[in-house]
């Protein structure tokens, strides 16, 4: 195809988008609450399922053990007053604990500084979040109760991302967790005020090893079939989740259907995964499968496109999703031709079924669609949780019992079902993945810098700097010679050189630990690997503790640069290849 051959192919796709399909399916699947295991959440599996089948798109559910916490009850009271009260996924079961309550403002570390905490429950403004609860384990506190919002919103308060290992399942919460409204949250306030602090907490919470669904279909390409775009979106919901995740799933099935019938003129393959133990597992799903299939994901696939909360009211900040930089530009060609703003991005946290970093598999959104900004307490968490707090998040009703079909925009579902269509035709058809690694070069060198300006002359970076430099010089020749590239062995070499470097640059820019693990799901810095810098200007000489860490950097070092090497390395060979 020539450009203007796929401009018109493009447009006439995208004028085959449903608004009722799109909301049939979103009716269909968002009718039952679908807990992570449950046999509601089955039915809707096999709904998808069918319809895809229906499609002409095959597909296999495959069940498998995860580690899956479902919230069941919670009763609260203080001064022997019943406070209304919902409990958390990973949080702990217990039975009548009696403690003095205390409030601990946002719940940093900061905050604790002049409290003494130790035997105590602690009273937290905002969303109960894993880093919340940890910290409050942390100081000692045998208990947390957050004030939400208007609503209360279900959580997972686990930091362990997956199925837990014997290594980490320590790091499991150890303590109860409950979230109240911010009017209930001023009540509690005045009952201290008034000196009632004394706090009873009950919580119910079924947490254990259970068979969950993994759902994938696979449209083949004509060309590459074995390399792949991941198409993915949890099934689960909190509640009914007709936008978390119904409207996602829609935008599947949708894409599915209108490229099924474009199977000939796809040269790579679309993989679609539906995933389950998104919300009550920690991304046990998505987890599972890169286990499973690690190799095929390192060795295949060359983008992972995931779909969540898409198509609400009012989602009219589309800027602001989460991107890596080397697949911003793609995203932005979208966005830009499809409604006119120019996407900027977030950089990924460690959440939305990002379990696919340690492949070497470069990322495209989690959320697309937001509202704009407000000073509603629910919108400021929101837009912290979720990007670089420059939107309102999902919606006041996000992960609570109002995520109901009336708060679809059949319209705005039907935009968002148009960029993601065009995303992933784009990945399928264009003659080179569409991945600009030299963005992800550029992107490691600010932060390398970053952390060499914060090490000072405490741990050198430079031998990091100058293999970034080559690496940065082989991609601008690189990039100068792409445009000229038209045979098919030479677009070939080109192409599986893109796809070796992700496999180096997206672990650098994202990975702390091994690529065969998964990282913990907290916030961490670009370039993690470095991230004991931290500590190290903390130290002094004088401790001991010094050159531990400056042998565990220079450990890291060697990783990131040996890295490096091998990156430079492959672009080198490829420049042999494309112009002898």
């Amino acid at each position: 195809m020539n450009h203007r051959q796929t401009l018109i192919t493009e447009e006439h796709l995208l004028q085959q988008v449903s608004k009722s399909k799109l909301m049939e399916y979103t009716e269909t699947i968002s009718k039952e609450v679908r807990m992570s295991g449950s046999e509601e959440e089955l039915r809707a599996f096999h709904y998808v399922k069918q319809t895809l089948e229906e499609m002409g798109v095959e597909s296999e559910l495959l069940l498998h053990k995860a580690y899956i916490s479902l919230p069941v009850k919670s009763l609260v009271s203080i001064a022997e007053q019943p406070i209304p009260s919902i409990t958390h996924s990973m949080g702990q079961s217990v039975n009548h604990l009696q403690a003095e309550l205390v409030y601990a403002g946002s719940g940093t570390e900061h905050d604790y500084r002049d409290m003494q905490v130790v035997g105590k429950i602690v009273l937290l403004d905002g969303l109960a979040t894993p880093i919340a609860v940890k910290i409050a384990e942390e100081q000692g506190a045998i208990g947390a109760v957050f004030i939400n919002a208007t609503h209360t919103h279900e959580m997972i308060v686990s930091t362990v991302w997956g199925t837990p290992t014997l290594e980490n399942k320590g790091l499991l919460p150890s303590i109860p967790v409950v979230s109240v409204t911010i009017e209930t949250g001023e009540v509690i306030k005045n009952y201290l005020e008034e000196g009632q602090n004394q706090c009873s907490i009950s919580t119910e919470v079924e947490t254990g090893i259970r068979a969950i669904p993994t759902l994938i279909a696979e449209i083949k390409g004509q060309v590459e079939p074995d390399k792949f775009v991941l198409f993915s979106g949890h099934i689960d919901s909190w509640h009914y989740g007709a936008m978390d995740n119904g409207t996602a799933n829609a935008v599947m099935l949708e894409v599915a259907r209108i490229l099924t019938q474009q199977r000939t003129h796809l040269k790579r393959s679309l993989r679609l995964a539906f995933w389950s133990g998104h919300s009550h597992g920690r991304y046990a799903g998505s987890a599972w499968y890169c286990d499973t299939h690690w190799e095929d994901l390192r060795e295949n696939c060359l983008l992972h496109l995931n779909v969540d909360s898409v198509g609400a009211k009012d989602s009219t900040v589309l800027t602001e999703a989460n991107t890596m930089k080397e697949t911003r530009e793609l995203a932005n060609d979208v966005i830009s031709q499809i409604i006119d703003q120019e996407f900027t991005g977030s950089r990924f946290g460690r959440s939305g079924d990002q379990s696919f970093w340690g492949t070497g598999t470069p990322s495209l959104f989690m959320g697309l669609s937001e509202q704009e900004p407000s000073q509603d307490p629910a919108a400021k968490a929101f837009s912290q949780l979720f990007g670089s707090g420059k939107s309102g998040g999902f919606g006041w009703w996000w992960h609570t019992t109002e995520d109901t079909i009336d708060k679809i925009d059949p319209e705005l579902l039907v935009r968002d079902c148009k960029i993601y269509l065009s995303i992933v035709l784009r990945s399928l058809t264009s003659p080179i993945y569409p991945i600009d690694q030299l963005e992800a070069i550029l992107d490691i060198e600010q932060s390398v810098l970053h952390w060499r300006e914060k090490a000072g002359n405490r741990f050198d970076l430079s031998s990091t700097l100058e293999r970034i430099d080559n690496v940065k010089t082989s991609l601008v020749h690189l990039q100068d010679v792409m445009g000229n590239v038209t045979e098919d062995a030479k677009l070939a070499s080109l192409n599986r050189c893109l796809l070796e470097l992700s496999s180096y640059l997206v672990p650098l820019n994202y990975v702390k630990g091994s690529n065969f693990e998964h990282d913990l799901a907290l916030k961490q810095p670009a370039v993690p690997k470095f991230s004991d810098i931290d500590l190290l200007v903390q130290t002094t000489p004088e401790q001991q503790e010094y050159y531990f860490l400056l042998t565990s950097l220079q450990r890291k070092r060697n990783e990131v640069n040996y890295a490096l090497k091998q990156a430079d390395r492959l672009v080198q060979e490829t420049l042999r290849l494309l112009t002898p």
